[in-house]
């Protein structure tokens, strides 16, 4: 992981370690997606994982789809 997506993965831990307990497991994508998040941005890099996680996020609402969505190749 580079130095940006290093920075960029630190508020994905802080979330994960604050705020994550205190919302439960209630997540509709296997893996969560701030487990989604983080290897996004360990595989791709700061740019292009900041992108799929950004799009995966958006993906989490009421009318979305569930279930296995691993990060690309």
């Amino acid at each position: 992981m580079g130095p940006l997506a290093f920075l960029l993965a630190l508020p994905v831990r802080a979330y994960r370690l604050v705020l994550s307990p205190w919302v439960g497991m209630h997540c509709r994508f296997h893996p969560t997606c701030s487990a989604y998040a983080l290897e996004a941005l360990a595989r791709h890099g700061a740019f292009r994982g900041a992108w799929l996680a950004a799009r995966r996020i958006a993906r989490c609402h009421p009318w979305g789809g569930s279930g296995i969505d691993e990060v690309p190749r």
